[in-house]
C-alpha cells in the first residue's frame, strides 16, 4: 500500500462479517471499495496540483473536520425543527439530548435564529408561533424553548 490507499482504507473501513446483513455484505464491500478508489483519485489529483497545499494526510484530516462541521450544523437544524416546527408541541429536550449526545440543558443553546431561518427556508413554512430561539447573531447558540 501507499499513502493514498492507506488514508482511503482508514477513512472507509470495510465492514466485518456480521456488521451488516449477510445478503448485502458483498454489495456494501463493493460500495466501500468504490469510495476508497474515488478518495485515492481525489487525493492523487489534489497532490499532483500542489503537494504542499494538498498534502494527502492533512487534506484527509481537513475533509473529516469539514464533514464533522456539516454534521454539527445538520444536528442543530434538526434540533431547531424538533423544538420549533413540530405540532402540536415540540419534542422533549430530553429526547433530543439523548439522540444528539448533548445534555438536556445543551439543547436550549444548540440553535438560534439562524438555524430556525434555515429550517424555515428548507420547509417553506414558518415555525410555531410560540418559538423562542434567541438572537440571530448568536453563533449556533440560542436559548431554545423550555
Amino acid at each position: 500500500m501507499n499513502l493514498f490507499t492507506d488514508i482511503a482504507a482508514i477513512c472507509h473501513p470495510l465492514p466485518a462479517p456480521g456488521d451488516v446483513p449477510d445478503d448485502v455484505f458483498n454489495d456494501v464491500c463493493e460500495s466501500v471499495q468504490a469510495e476508497r478508489e474515488e478518495m485515492v483519485r481525489n487525493l492523487e489529483a489534489a497532490a499532483d496540483a500542489g503537494w504542499e497545499e494538498n498534502e494527502p494526510l492533512l487534506s484527509a484530516i481537513s475533509m473529516a473536520r469539514y464533514r464533522r462541521s456539516q454534521a454539527d450544523d445538520e444536528i442543530r437544524r434538526l434540533i431547531a425543527y424538533g423544538r420549533e416546527f413540530t405540532s402540536p408541541r415540540p419534542y422533549a429536550r430530553a429526547h433530543l439530548a439523548a439522540a444528539s449526545g448533548m445534555s438536556d440543558s445543551g439543547i436550549r443553546s444548540a440553535y438560534g435564529h439562524g438555524e430556525v431561518a434555515a429550517v424555515e427556508k428548507a420547509l417553506g413554512r414558518s415555525p410555531r408561533t410560540d418559538w423562542r430561539a434567541t438572537s440571530s447573531d448568536s453563533p449556533a447558540g440560542g436559548q431554545g424553548a423550555s
